[in-house]
């Protein structure tokens, strides 16, 4: 086998699912696992000939429930590690995906949506998997989940997954669609030191003094890898600071899931990220992501072009919610338009943030993403 630079940098023209790959050796992943399944199974196939040349691991597993369990084992042995899915695939994960929260085991799961549900539409987009990120698994949690728009964020916001993971101890979901993994765009690579990459807390005390879910100030535990001389359990029943299981105990329990949610919810201002365009009159405004915000970003300038107030609101970390954005925009528009390629989802977010101005949603499934002129018409309706 020919030899490759550990990265790519440069200019490259490829599509998403690439980018996602590249991106996930650039952030310093050098574990995947993971099984077939459209439209992410070009990124476990990039991967396959990319892992062993950086010196990673790669595996092709019987099936999602064991591709997850695997990240989770490889992310305890001290390695980034991820995994790549679609809709079906995503739901199978769930369980594990509950465990990797009460283990506290940094991953990156890509879950390229495609319409559903069951098997769904296998090649064409949807964005049906939002609220399933947030609440597929049980219990009380919070996890994080970004939004690409364009094959150069697949590569970009990999790297901004692993870097959150690994700050917070969570696993960070990727929600790209179907379009975004599979369009091809030109995508540039930067030096490795240009590129910031993020390694977990690691214990400061000895084996004998540490306490492996005791929080730091930022209530995220330092972590010691297996093999390293520590020694200490790991469980996904209710457990106490030293990981023992405490599943009787109600103050156990309190201070445990309050906390795996407090860590995320007290750090939301530094994790979300939004782009804002032509806001500041704005009065009409589109929240859009993913493709759809493609669309809705070309829309609101052909609203301007015709004199109509239009601006657009991208969430780019779709969880936590930015409702202190959408609360702002809300202030001050007359309306909101929501454009999202599902029944109603991320919708019911922004409807709970806007409070009382008016929030029209515009649905569309099936094989074509929302057209520019379909959510300008939208906006000159309610402008």
């Amino acid at each position: 086998m020919s030899k490759k630079r550990t990265l790519l940098t440069g200019a490259h023209f490829t599509n998403g699912d690439v980018a996602c790959a590249e991106g996930a050796i650039a952030a310093g992943c050098r574990f995947f696992a993971g099984y077939p399944i459209t439209p992410a199974t070009e990124i476990a196939e990039h991967l396959s000939e990319r892992m062993p040349e950086v010196g990673g691991i790669y595996i092709q597993m019987e099936d999602e429930i064991a591709s997850i369990a695997a990240v989770i084992g490889a992310s305890y042995t001290g390695l980034k590690a991820m995994t790549a899915t679609s809709g079906p695939g995503f739901s199978l994960m769930q369980e594990n995906i509950g465990l990797a929260v009460m283990t506290e085991a940094p991953c990156v799961i890509v879950d390229v949506m495609r319409g559903g549900p069951s098997t769904g539409q296998p090649t064409l987009p949807g964005q049906q998997d939002v609220m399933q990120a947030k609440w597929g698994s049980h219990g009380d949690y919070e996890i994080i989940a970004l939004a690409p728009s364009s094959v150069q964020e697949m590569f970009d916001l990999t790297i901004d997954a692993f870097n959150l993971s690994e700050t917070y101890r969570v696993p960070t979901f990727l929600l790209a669609d179907e379009v975004v993994a599979h369009m091809w765009e030109k995508v540039v690579i930067p030096p490795s030191e240009r590129i910031r990459t993020v390694n977990r807390k690691r214990p400061n005390v000895p084996p004998e003094k540490y306490v492996p879910f005791m929080p730091a100030n930022d209530l995220v535990p330092p972590m010691a890898c297996f093999g390293e001389g520590y020694s200490f359990h790991a469980t996904g029943l209710t457990h106490d600071e030293h990981g023992y299981p405490q599943t009787q105990s109600s103050e156990v329990q309190q201070r445990l899931v309050k906390r795996l949610c407090d860590k995320i919810r007290k750090n939301a201002d530094k994790i979300i990220r939004v782009e804002e365009i032509m806001l500041e009159d704005a009065e009409v405004v589109v929240v859009a992501y993913g493709i759809v915000a493609r669309a809705a970003l070309s829309a609101v300038r052909k609203a301007r072009e015709k004199g109509i107030k239009a601006g657009l609101l991208r969430p780019i970390t779709l969880w936590p919610f930015p409702e202190k954005h959408v609360s702002k925009i809300a202030k001050q528009a007359k309306n909101i338009v929501v454009p999202e390629m599902n029944c109603g989802q991320l919708v019911r977010e922004v409807q709970r943030s806007a409070k009382e101005t008016p929030v029209v949603f515009l649905s569309k499934l099936g094989e074509d993403p929302h057209t520019p002129m379909e959510i300008l018409e939208a906006i000159r309706r309610n402008s």
